[in-house]
C-alpha cells in the first residue's frame, strides 16, 4: 500500500479501479484502463461500454480528499453508483421486497433473452423492475408548469406487472445519486495517468505506486456549499413525491464523505433509532415516522476488499421527511449561525482584525 504522503487531493479510482491510496493490479483493472472502459455501465448494459466522460476527466470515478479531516473517497461520476448491489438494496426497501426479484437497466430490454425473462418472471410470482438514467435509457423528467420547475430524476425505477397477458406499469420510485463537484480541473492528473499507462504498460501499477503524485497534480478541493444548496432544493421536491400513492418512495444515495460535509448545513442532527435498525432524521419532540417514504442511504467503498471494483457498503439507512430536512437546514443551522455571529470570534472580531490591517495604530473596539 502506498503511504499517505500528502494533504492533497488524489484520483482514487480510475476507470473503476483503485489507484490511491493503494493501487489495484489485476488483469481486469489493467484491461479496463487500457480500453478506457467503464465497468459499471458495462455491467448494467451487459456489454463493454467506454467511459462517457470528457477527455479532461476521462476515467475519474472518485477523488480522495481530506476536506473533512480524515482521507475519504468523494464520488465525482454518477455511473460509479450504477451498481446492482446498491440499487437492489434501495429498491428492496422502497418496494418491500425480499431478495428474489428482477432489476434490469432499460437498454437491456432490447435483447430477446431479457424480454423473455421479464415476461416469464411474473408468471412465477416474482416481481420485475426496470430502471432508467441518463446513459441507461435516458433520464425521466417532469415537465415545468407556470407554477413549478422542470425536474429530472437521476434514476427512475418502475415495476413491470403482468395483467391479463399484457405488461403494465406499476408503481415508480425515484433514486437520486449524489456526486461532488470539485474546484479546478482533473486534466493534469488524467494526462499523467494516461501517459504513464502508455509508457509503462503492464508495469503501470508498479510505476504508480512509486509515483502517487501523478494522480494528484493540480486537483483542488470539493465545492461543498454549492452542492448542498443545489441538492437541498431538489430534495424538498423529490422527497415530497414519495408520498404520492403511485410512488413507491424516494431515496438519496449519499457518499459518507458528502454526508459528513453536510453536517454544518444541517446543524449536526442527532439521528433517532428505529426498531428495525434503521435511523431517522426527525424533528426533536415530534413522533418518529415508522414507515417513511423518503430515505437517505449513506455509503462508502470497501477500499481494502480483494475484489475490484471495490464494493459499496451501506453505512447508514436514514428515514427522512421534507419537514425534518427543512427544520434542520432552514431553522436549526441558521439559529446556531446566529449565535456564532455575535460571539467573541464572530462578526466584530473579523471586522476589527480587518480594519487594523489598514489602520494598525488605532483601537477598533466594539461600542
Amino acid at each position: 500500500m502506498t503511504p499517505d504522503i500528502a494533504e492533497g487531493n488524489f484520483v482514487s479510482e480510475w476507470f473503476g479501479h483503485r489507484i490511491y491510496p493503494n493501487v489495484t493490479s489485476t488483469a481486469r483493472s489493467l484491461a479496463d484502463q487500457v480500453a478506457q472502459q467503464c465497468p459499471f455501465l458495462s455491467a448494467a448494459k451487459a456489454s463493454p461500454q467506454e467511459c462517457v466522460k470528457r477527455p479532461a476527466s476521462k476515467g475519474v470515478c472518485t477523488i480522495s480528499s481530506r476536506s473533512n479531516g480524515p482521507r475519504q473517497d468523494w464520488v465525482v461520476c454518477p455511473y460509479r453508483l450504477v451498481e446492482p448491489t446498491l440499487l437492489r438494496i434501495i429498491a428492496a426497501r422502497l418496494y418491500g421486497l425480499g431478495q428474489d426479484f428482477g432489476l434490469y437497466a432499460a437498454p437491456t430490454l432490447a435483447a430477446e433473452d431479457t424480454r423473455t425473462a421479464i415476461v416469464d418472471r411474473p408468471k412465477g410470482g416474482e416481481r420485475v423492475f426496470v430502471y432508467f438514467d441518463l446513459k441507461l435509457g435516458g433520464e425521466i423528467s417532469l415537465s415545468a408548469t407556470e407554477s413549478s420547475p422542470e425536474m429530472a430524476f437521476d434514476v427512475t425505477v418502475v415495476e413491470l406487472q403482468r395483467t391479463n397477458g399484457s405488461i403494465t406499469l406499476g408503481k415508480f420510485a425515484l433514486i437520486e445519486a449524489q456526486t461532488m463537484d470539485f474546484h479546478g480541473t482533473y486534466a493534469h492528473a488524467v494526462e499523467n495517468l494516461s501517459q504513464a499507462l502508455r509508457l509503462h504498460g503492464a508495469d503501470f501499477p508498479a510505476a504508480l505506486r512509486e509515483n502517487p503524485q501523478w494522480a494528484a497534480e493540480r486537483i483542488e478541493g470539493p465545492n461543498i456549499a454549492n452542492v448542498f444548496k443545489r441538492t437541498f432544493y431538489q430534495l424538498m421536491f423529490k422527497f415530497s413525491f414519495g408520498a404520492n400513492p403511485s410512488c413507491a418512495g424516494t431515496a438519496l444515495a449519499l457518499p459518507l464523505s458528502v454526508w459528513d460535509s453536510w453536517q454544518p448545513f444541517l446543524s449536526s442532527p442527532e439521528l433517532a433509532s428505529a426498531s428495525d435498525g434503521t435511523l431517522r432524521l426527525a424533528v426533536p419532540g415530534e413522533e418518529i415516522v415508522v414507515d417513511p417514504t423518503a430515505w437517505i442511504y449513506v455509503f462508502d467503498f470497501n477500499s481494502s476488499a480483494s475484489v475490484t471494483p471495490n464494493p459499496v457498503e451501506v453505512m447508514m439507512t436514514i428515514g427522512a421527511t421534507t419537514d425534518a430536512l427543512s427544520h434542520f437546514a432552514l431553522k436549526e443551522a441558521p439559529r446556531v449561525a446566529s449565535v456564532q455571529l455575535m460571539s467573541e470570534s464572530g462578526m466584530y472580531a473579523s471586522l476589527s482584525r480587518r480594519l487594523r490591517s489598514y489602520w494598525p495604530d488605532h483601537p477598533m473596539a466594539r461600542t
